[in-house]
């Protein structure tokens, strides 16, 4: 569903990222593993168009999507969920809801009683402005927002960051039912446990480039790339 091939993105006159390639199929879960500052959140705001790459080339669904606009990648199905959650403070959790949705035009689709009825927590605290909720509760707004544009792909930047464990155990099932719903998801993550326990195969970046790459359970059973890739 989704290629990314050798791309290169600068944040000014800094190279950051080097000929980086990931492939995601359709119904997957695909992890993109690594320390902070390896070089996940620029990879997904270089396929978002945040920070459009210089070099290489991005295929959504057989269709080159670099150069377009981040709202026009919104359009052609690709959700996106930033690290820093970025909720609209001033608004409540419905009004957040509500200015994101982009109906399909088809049953099924996801709106606002979908998904109080997917993270039952946001339900009870619809006429909150977002500000005031907690980071478990911000971070589970920014997914239900995300999935408000229908999106048949999900790029979860960090989902779990900072967040306490029982809302960490919470994400981990609703992220693996979305797959099990056909959401095709790449997900970047610190947090080895959740990943490998969601992925299908996995991808670890260091410095901007991708050292490794295979299924989940090849890089499970690989202490040697883990080791020296991802631990602190």
């Amino acid at each position: 569903m989704l290629e990314v091939e050798g791309i290169h993105t600068y944040y000014g006159l800094s190279h950051i990222l080097f000929d980086v390639s990931i492939r995601v199929p359709a119904g997957e879960i695909v992890c993109l593993l690594g320390r902070n500052g390896a070089g996940k959140s620029t990879t997904m705001k270089s396929i978002m168009g945040l920070t459009p790459p210089r070099k290489g080339s991005i295929r959504f669904k057989g269709k080159e999507i670099v150069g377009k606009k981040p709202f026009q990648i919104a359009r052609l199905g690709i959700g996106y969920v930033p690290d820093d959650r970025r909720v609209f403070a001033d608004l409540t959790v419905g009004e957040n809801l509500e200015i994101s949705e982009r109906k399909r035009g088809v049953d099924g689709g996801w709106n606002t009683e979908r998904v109080y009825a997917f993270f039952p927590a946001l339900g009870h605290i619809d006429g909150r402005k977002a500000g005031f909720l907690s980071g478990g509760e911000q971070q589970m707004l920014t997914i239900a927002r995300a999935l408000m544009t229908n999106p048949e792909f999900l790029l979860l930047d960090e989902p779990t960051e900072g967040l306490a464990p029982i809302v960490v155990r919470l994400l981990e099932e609703q992220i693996g039912t979305l797959r099990d719903q056909g959401l095709t998801v790449l997900l970047a993550e610190q947090n080895q446990k959740v990943a490998l326990g969601l992925s299908d195969r996995g991808y670890v970046i260091d410095n901007g480039s991708i050292k490794y790459h295979a299924s989940i359970q090849e890089l499970r059973e690989n202490e040697e790339v883990r080791r020296k890739y991802l631990l602190v």
